[in-house]
């Protein structure tokens, strides 16, 4: 299994690097380029096609200010893409987030939160789980963790008030 990152700019990199991070935990394969919806449309496409032939189950877009890569990607897939709006001088990314999440009938582009690179790791691993019970079972793990950690929250504020 593996998920295919796409950045519209070198200047999206943090956002990818949280999407890496996210599929490290899951032990998910990946693969990360630059290539512009606007500046490399031709090698956008290419790259998809490629990348469906080696396997890639899932795309992730970063990209900001008109934002079309996502739904460029979705244009020449049939395989689920996950859109991250990138942070922008623009209302904090709104642009972007319209731009990400405002997709025509028929081509749809799954968006999270602007910059939300964590969340778009974990969205990818928890759509490639569908067909892999190994991956079901260290996304439950995760969510525990999750759980155990709000416990810890609860635990130390009891602690901080006095009770």
């Amino acid at each position: 299994m593996k998920v295919s990152i796409i950045m519209g700019s070198y200047s999206d990199k943090d956002i990818a690097f949280d999407v890496i991070e996210s599929l490290k935990i899951f032990d998910i394969a990946y693969d990360v380029v630059v290539y512009s919806a606007h500046r490399t449309p031709n090698e956008v496409v290419n790259y998809v096609k490629e990348q469906e032939e080696k396997g890639t189950e899932v795309f992730i877009s970063i990209a900001g200010k008109a934002a079309h890569l996502g739904g460029v990607i979705a244009a020449h897939t049939t395989r689920p893409v996950i859109g991250v709006p990138g942070k922008t001088s623009l209302a904090g990314g709104m642009d972007s987030l319209l731009s990400t999440v405002q997709m025509p009938t028929g081509v749809p582009v799954a968006t999270v939160a602007v910059n939300g690179g964590k969340n778009a790791g974990i969205l990818a691993a928890q759509i490639l789980s569908v067909g892999d019970d190994d991956l079901k079972e260290k996304l439950s793990d995760y969510k525990l963790k999750l759980k155990s950690d709000v416990d810890e929250m609860n635990r130390k504020l009891k602690e901080d008030l006095g009770a």
